[in-house]
């Protein structure tokens, strides 16, 4: 069976994302137990232009990132009840993987390889200059995928979040940018 056209072909895979039911103690677990860190915290983000299933949505998030080696863990918490993939059929996960994150250069291309894989665009919207689309591959685990098309102008926050985490001793486990 060929690939081409399949959503792996698009990138690797560069974050593993939760939405646990108890934020705090999420972060407890992956800085104590897991010695992952520290983590970084964006506060109230909204997606510019946001639409949930093609629908404008006014939804509100926080999330925290960190790195474990090259791999990004990013933890999610919902701020309100307008709808998102942070609530309802989607909501979150318990312990459970919510979605897995690759960046991308081609948004048209991603477009189109995810309508060949008749995968279902859930999320839309931009962040700063950054374009973000999270699809539905349908059918089972490993089924949300976020999908990142990073601007080039800007700080780039997922570097310096992975060199904070280069020999990291375990110190301010929860940082905030600003």
């Amino acid at each position: 069976m060929a690939l081409s056209g399949k959503i792996a072909t698009l990138g690797d895979v560069m974050q593993l994302a939760y939405v646990p039911q108890d934020f705090d103690a999420a972060l407890r677990h992956w800085t104590q137990t897991m010695g992952v860190g520290p983590f970084f915290l964006i506060e109230g983000i909204h997606l510019e232009g946001m639409k949930y299933k093609g629908e404008p949505t006014d939804a509100v998030f926080d999330l925290a990132l960190a790195y474990w080696g090259d791999l990004q863990i990013e933890l999610i918490r919902p701020r309100d009840e307008h709808p998102s993939i942070y609530r309802g059929e989607y909501g979150a996960t318990g312990n459970g993987l919510h979605h897995v994150c690759i960046l991308v250069d081609d948004m048209d291309e991603v477009m189109r390889v995810c309508a060949e894989a008749g995968a279902e665009v859930v999320i839309e919207g931009t962040f700063g200059t950054s374009r973000v689309i999270y699809v539905d591959a349908g059918g089972g685990p490993g089924t949300l995928v976020e999908i990142l098309q990073q601007s080039k102008d800007g700080p780039d926050l997922f570097s310096i979040i992975k060199a904070a985490s280069v020999g990291w001793d375990g110190s301010e486990p929860l940082r905030r940018f600003g």
